[in-house]
C-alpha cells in the first residue's frame, strides 16, 4: 500500500500564491503518474496536473495552464504543486493520488488507485 499526506493548504487572496506537497511512504510507486485532483463543492473531482515517473512529462488542465505547475523530488518521490495567480474559482480540495500505470488518461481520475486525504484550497476576492 501507498500512503499520500497532503501539506500546504490554506487561505489565500486572489492573485496570490500556494505551495502544495504531497509526500507518499510505504510502497511508493516509483514509475507510472503521480497527480493533482481537486474538488470543489457540488462538484466532480477533477484533474488539475500530473506528471509522469520517470521522464516528467506533465499534463494540465486548460484552466490551471500558465499559472499551476507540479514538479517531483526524484529521491523522495514528493509530489508538489505550485499555484500562482490564483482565483476564487481555484477554491477546492485539492487531492494527490498515484497510479503504477501509463495511463493514457493522466487527469482522469478513475485511472488512479492510491489518494492522500485532502487539503482545502480557499480563495477569496
Amino acid at each position: 500500500q501507498v500512503q499520500l499526506v497532503e501539506l500546504g493548504g490554506g487561505s489565500v487572496q486572489g492573485g496570490g500564491s500556494l505551495r502544495l506537497s504531497c509526500e507518499p511512504s510505504g510502497n511508493i510507486v516509483k514509475t507510472g503518474f503521480m497527480g493533482w485532483f481537486r474538488q470543489a463543492p457540488g462538484q466532480e473531482r477533477e484533474g488539475v496536473a500530473a506528471i509522469g515517473t520517470p521522464g516528467g512529462w506533465q499534463y494540465y488542465a486548460d484552466s490551471v495552464k500558465g499559472r499551476f505547475a507540479i514538479s517531483q523530488d526524484n529521491t523522495s518521490y514528493t509530489l508538489y504543486l505550485q499555484m500562482n495567480s490564483l482565483k476564487p474559482e481555484d477554491t477546492a480540495m485539492y487531492y494527490c493520488a498515484t497510479t503504477p500505470f501509463f495511463t493514457a488518461r493522466p487527469l482522469a481520475r478513475y485511472d488512479y488507485n492510491f489518494w492522500g486525504q485532502g487539503t482545502q484550497v480557499t480563495v477569496s476576492s
